[in-house]
């Protein structure tokens, strides 16, 4: 049996050898970055559909009131996270982070099973779960873009990600088949179980990093470095960001990102409100949609997303999604229908989750550790969905107005274009601080 076992174990090291050029010592850091990401998404993904319903429960007409509740909450995380960063070491703010959000879990847990039905409730467990998603997955790839090297991270980032999509497939797939035996509320534990194999993971890669230096010195310097909380005050994101031009361009690149899914999400809420008038109905629509965005990801993951930034480059990578997306809203435009939408969303998000996202995090692997965390979550949460609260308004005196979908469709094909170009050029600017290490604080 033994025998049998390490041929499997064999079996895998070689495929995996092949798929993401891996180098000797990083398969066990790779196993624990991919079942941690596992089973954030999968913990998320139980939830989302939770979400996406009491979304539209919560009224429609009111989805911008929502975007701007979650807008204002983060605004109120940023500082906390920031003050927990320069009070604890990361070895222990990281898992303060995911035992924070299981409390909140068990808390909606509570009130679910109380049976209280108000809409407030709905209103609080959307706005909570948009924010719960953003935070504890920019923490993730703060900490993987911590862990790992650059050339690492343009190897392993891509497989990594393929972690999450597979959490994401078995999310829903949990959902369909455990809701009607369990219930509802109970998913919710399952949920926040899976939160605490996150925490053992990061416990896990944090010593494989240690132990991976190549000698004494370097991994005590690693061990002191791992035992300081990070330099700084509250506000230090926000001050980071206004400082770097490299950074600010990651922040327009956020906002562009952000505005376009914006316009297609409220697209799929009207449309789908429309088309399906049975609540059970619109939320089996929103996890096929999930279920075959996250078939195709994985697939692009496994086996496209490393070769493409090693034989594209960093640059044209990050610019090929905002291309694609640019024709995608001209034919959307051309033919505004339920079925083109729903074929320009779920690959838009394939190609985020498969493309964009891998090779955005490689953009932070250069920087200091403050601009990782602090900088980054900044970035990834208060400007993430300040994006969305400003496409958000600006759909609705859009749809106000009396522009359909054609119309808008027609306006987000420039944007996708100059997101494009932001991407682009930040590409460029990587690569320029990759090869000059010793420059890459004055490029920044």
């Amino acid at each position: 049996m033994s025998s049998v076992s390490g041929l499997v174990l064999s079996r895998i090291s070689v495929a995996l050898q092949r798929l993401v050029n891996l180098r000797a010592g990083e398969g066990i850091a790779l196993f624990w970055a991919f079942s941690y990401f596992f089973a954030l998404m999968c913990s998320y993904y139980i939830l989302r559909p939770m979400r996406d319903e009491m979304g539209i429960a919560g009224g429609v007409d009111r989805l911008h009131w929502l975007f701007t509740g979650t807008f204002v909450v983060m605004l109120a995380v940023v500082p906390v996270f920031g003050w927990v960063t320069t009070r604890f070491p990361r070895k222990r703010f990281l898992p303060y982070v995911y035992y924070f959000f299981i409390a909140n879990i068990l808390v909606f847990y509570a009130l679910f099973e109380s049976h209280v039905t108000h809409a407030y409730i709905a209103r609080a467990f959307f706005i909570w779960v948009s924010v719960f998603n953003l935070f504890v997955v920019s923490v993730f790839w703060s900490f993987m873009a911590d862990i790992f090297h650059d050339l690492q991270a343009k190897r392993l980032f891509g497989f990594i990600a393929a972690g999450g999509t597979v959490g994401a497939l078995v999310g829903p797939a949990l959902t369909t088949f455990l809701v009607v035996p369990l219930g509802t509320t109970n998913m919710l534990l399952i949920s926040a179980a899976l939160l605490g194999w996150a925490i053992l993971s990061i416990r896990k890669l944090a010593n494989w990093r240690l132990l991976s230096e190549p000698d004494a010195e370097t991994r005590r310097q690693e061990s002191g470095r791992q035992e300081r909380p990070l330099a700084g005050g509250l506000l230090d994101g926000v001050i980071l960001v206004l400082r770097s031009p490299y950074l600010l361009g990651i922040c327009v690149l956020m906002l562009l990102f952000t505005m376009l899914a914006t316009f297609l999400y409220f697209e799929q809420a009207y449309i789908i409100r429309a088309h399906f008038a049975d609540s059970n109905e619109r939320t089996a629509v929103f996890a096929a949609m999930d279920l075959a965005v996250n078939g195709l990801t994985i697939l692009m993951q496994v086996f496209f997303t490393g070769r493409l930034i090693n034989r594209l480059g960093l640059s044209w990578t990050l610019a090929l999604l905002p291309i694609l997306l640019g024709v995608g809203f001209l034919v959307l435009g051309l033919a505004p229908e339920l079925g083109v939408l729903i074929v320009v969303q779920v690959l838009r998000r394939a190609g985020n989750y498969a493309i964009m996202r891998p090779a955005r995090e490689v953009l932070y692997v250069l920087l200091r550790r403050e601009e990782k965390y602090k900088a980054k979550n900044f970035i990834d949460t208060v400007v993430y969905r300040g994006g969305d609260v400003l496409s958000a308004w600006g759909y609705s005196g859009l749809h106000a107005l009396g522009l359909g979908l054609g119309h808008i469709a027609f306006l987000a094909v420039p944007l996708s274009m100059l997101w494009a170009w932001v991407a682009y050029r930040l590409g460029k600017k990587q690569m320029a601080m990759a090869a000059d290490p010793a420059n890459a604080a004055n490029t920044r």
